[in-house]
């Protein structure tokens, strides 16, 4: 028998040592992840507040990552003060009496949704509102299931099923049946797929292919895949848990086209960066079964109180201090920045730089490049995230309460790391995927 780690002799979490924390991990979380961590210099986050988050040793960073979550910046006072709140009155419900934080929630949710969409079933996790929704589909006998090619919808086995990477999914096999993916971005194939009659079918689908590596779609894409689905029966999911709440500069990926699925997953932004909480908000047709039967799909921690709070001070924060509006305009502003700087210090290394709103990826001809150009960022204070679909991609996902000194530091680190780049690599290197090629 392997004896645990002896922690006695560790640092105290509030002096904590990288190293103990890197042996911790190794012991009882992930050996890959304390790698992974060593690698990347093997900071420990100790704080954050706004645009920055800041390591045990004192350093701060511009947070450009996060995986889409901090729209709202870190540790929001608003969001904050509202679980802090809920935290010191009731942070946990009995799951029999009526939840007044949940109700609150839902009706914020439904009201800047799409309109039709008029019921809320909470999760704690984007994925876990994946498998709801795949599980309202097949309440109503939709047991086909089609996705798209490199789309991410998570990773327990029905989001995983649907979830377009045979990387993360052959290890787990056998998953879902009836399960088809299709190119991104390609109706015609999806109409193959679905035939004539599609009454058994859904289609689960994102925007824009956040884990792709921000791959954005045709215009009318999504408009003729609703269409596609009303026309054959299909039933429809449209996974915003990446690029809802205003990520792409308007509140949802499908206002652009005015597009009304079945189920719309969100989730990410919705915690304020501070709770984890994600949603499947349906139409009362879709959501029917879970009406008449409130026990029928469950959890423990379903729309706690202490989650419910930071969704409804979240999306009341990004009404107010209009979030959405922001994230458009400074999308445009910092793609802009990214490309001249990019194309001016190492055009010979990136593929694309593109975007929309907030949720920008920069392209390079070689993964290889990627974790350097990550390394060189980390080196020049700015956080940013790979693409677990894409090896070559960097997503950058700002906050949309970056000031004018934090678009300055970027363009300084975004500059310095790219001129690192070209001159260790002062020669093209030869390209192994292009934009389409994901």
């Amino acid at each position: 028998m392997t004896k645990a780690l002896d922690t006695e002799g560790l640092s105290h979490p509030n002096h904590e040592s990288p190293a103990d924390i890197a042996a911790l991990y190794r012991a009882h979380l992930s050996r890959g992840r304390a790698k992974i961590g060593e690698m990347f210099g093997g900071q420990i986050e100790a704080s954050s507040a706004g645009a920055v988050v800041r390591t045990s040793d004192g350093r701060e960073y511009l947070n450009c990552g996060g995986y889409g979550v901090f729209l709202a910046g870190a540790c929001h006072p608003r969001v904050v003060a509202a679980v802090e709140q809920q935290i010191r009155t009731h942070p946990l419900s009995t799951r029999l009496l009526l939840d007044p934080s949940a109700a609150y929630a839902a009706a914020a949710l439904t009201r800047v949704a799409p309109v039709g969409l008029e019921r809320v079933h909470f999760t704690g996790s984007g994925a876990e509102a994946v498998e709801t929704a795949l599980k309202m589909a097949r309440s109503l006998g939709h047991r086909r299931l089609v996705s798209m090619a490199n789309g991410f919808h998570g990773k327990t086995l029905g989001a995983l099923s649907v979830t377009g990477k045979s990387l993360y999914q052959d290890p787990f096999r056998p998953l879902l049946p009836g399960t088809a993916h299709v190119p991104f971005g390609d109706v015609a194939a999806l109409e193959a797929e679905l035939g004539d009659d599609a009454s058994d079918a859904c289609v689960i689908v994102e925007p824009v292919q956040g884990e792709a590596g921000v791959v954005i779609p045709p215009d009318g894409y999504l408009k003729r895949v609703e269409e596609l689905c009303r026309r054959t029966g299909a039933f429809l999911i449209v996974d915003e848990v990446m690029t809802g709440l205003g990520r792409l500069g308007t509140w949802w990926g499908t206002d652009r086209e005015r597009v009304v699925p079945d189920v719309l997953l969100v989730g990410k932004a919705l915690s304020g960066g501070v709770i984890p909480v994600a949603a499947a908000v349906a139409s009362p047709a879709a959501f029917a079964a879970f009406d008449r039967d409130p026990f029928l799909h469950t959890s423990t921690f379903s729309a706690a109180p202490v989650a419910m709070a930071a969704a409804l001070a979240a999306i009341e924060l990004i009404e107010e201090e209009d979030l959405v509006g922001t994230a458009n305009r400074l999308g445009s502003r910092l793609l802009d920045l990214l490309t001249r700087v990019l194309h001016t210090h190492c055009p010979h290394l990136v593929a694309d730089v593109r975007g929309r709103g907030l949720l920008i990826a920069v392209e390079f001809h070689d993964a290889g490049l990627l974790g350097e150009f990550i390394l060189d960022l980390l080196d020049h204070g700015v956080v940013v995230n790979h693409s677990l679909n894409a090896h070559a991609v960097a997503r950058f996902t700002p906050p949309a309460v970056l000031g004018e000194s934090d678009i300055e530091r970027l363009e300084t680190a975004v500059t310095g790391a790219a001129r690192a780049l070209s001159d260790r690599f002062p020669h093209a290197v030869p390209a192994q995927s292009t934009p389409t090629d994901k």
